[in-house]
């Protein structure tokens, strides 16, 4: 194998390939990414067995073939030649070892079989649809912070996306919950999802989902299974497993006759929570909202730190009303909303809020209280 390619385009390539390689592997063919030649050009493809990213790059090939070598490594190597350098890439398969050239750099490289390389095994797709970046990313990027760190409850350790009605329109929803913050958004359904069966997606594919929506034009390609999902646009492709199990009824924990409506600028409320609870305890960071006619105090009362206390004049005309929250919470669901004005929808000092993005409905956040 050998081939010439543009640093720029290497460093793009390899760095989204070994993203998904695991740094601590005990079997080491798992820390390399397999490079495949062509006449087309070069593929790169790395994968931790449950998901695998195939990066296909624009190159010079004047051997075909195939190696595989540590993903790390040349990641490292191509960050560091010089910006514009031609980075020459070649392999010598009976003694193991790829040379990688650019100016007056040279580097030899350890190299293991490409045969011993695990490909993710092919999948029937029942579902095949076409969405923009931009929609996909919103999806995403709205409902992964509620996403649970808690192994033991591994089904709610992703995004649930899935086909819901909407006032008898089918919508592609993605939610994630903890068990302590909920987020719902909604997008039409794109052509060829209505037979889609709901996946949840892995906190760790939706964060390599990432690398693929940032032109807002794009074109993904999804297709979806029981036991695979996969994202693609034409250079850059990303398969994954789905998490093995069942996601809970989550409408059954959002809350639909909250009555007491409080509206506030997202931006001016997130600081403001910011703010106070930089007295309280990292334990709890609890602040305690009081409401009342067209009021919000914000205040914490840490006894071993101290005190904090702030005012802002808000949109509320209904009984008044004392809650507490983890600030941590409040702060994440208010950096979701995209609108000037934030939404909540309280019942009473002990039941769950319901925030929303203006008069938009299809973003939906439900944060549980605490007690102050």
């Amino acid at each position: 194998m050998k081939f010439s390619i543009e640093r720029a385009v290497l460093v793009k390539a390899v760095s989204q390939a070994q993203s998904v390689v695991e740094r601590r592997n005990t079997i080491p063919i798992l820390a390399n990414v397999l490079i495949e030649a062509t006449p087309e050009g070069v593929s790169f493809r790395a994968t931790d067995l449950d998901t695998e990213v195939v990066d296909r790059a624009p190159a010079q090939v004047e051997r075909p073939g195939a190696t595989t070598v540590s993903a790390v490594m040349l990641n490292e190597i191509a960050r560091k030649l010089p910006d514009g350098a031609l980075v020459q890439i070649s392999s010598d398969d009976a003694a193991g070892r790829l040379s990688v050239q650019a100016g007056r750099s040279s580097f030899s490289l350890a190299t293991l079989p490409r045969e011993d390389f695990p490909v993710m095994a092919s999948s029937e797709y029942s579902a095949n649809f076409k969405a923009k970046a931009d929609v996909l990313r919103r999806l995403f990027d709205k409902a992964k912070f509620a996403i649970s760190t808690e192994e033991t409850r591994y089904y709610l350790n992703g995004v649930y996306m899935h086909v819901a009605q909407v006032d008898g329109q089918p919508m592609l929803r993605c939610v994630a919950t903890d068990g302590h913050r909920l987020a719902r958004i909604d997008a039409p359904l794109p052509v060829g999802a209505d037979e889609m069966p709901g996946v949840i997606v892995p906190r760790k594919t939706v964060a390599e989902l990432r690398k693929l929506l940032d032109d807002d034009d794009t074109d993904i390609a999804v297709s979806v299974s029981e036991t695979k999902v996969r994202f693609a646009t034409p250079t850059l492709t990303l398969t994954s497993k789905v998490i093995d199990g069942t996601f809970p009824d989550y409408s059954r924990v959002i809350p639909m006759n909250n009555a007491r409506k409080l509206e506030v600028d997202a931006t001016d409320f997130a600081r403001a929570v910011d703010r106070v609870a930089t007295v309280s305890s990292e334990r709890s960071r609890a602040v305690k909202l009081a409401l009342d006619q067209d009021r919000l105090i914000l205040s914490v009362n840490a006894p071993d730190a101290g005190a904090a206390e702030e005012e802002l004049i808000v949109a509320y005309a209904d009984d008044p009303l004392e809650i507490g929250f983890n600030a941590k919470y409040l702060q994440e669901i208010a950096s979701q909303v995209d609108r000037d004005n934030a939404v909540f929808l309280f019942n009473g000092s002990g039941d769950a809020a319901l925030i929303r993005e203006g008069s938009d409905q299809s973003a939906v956040y439900v944060v549980m209280p605490m007690r102050v």
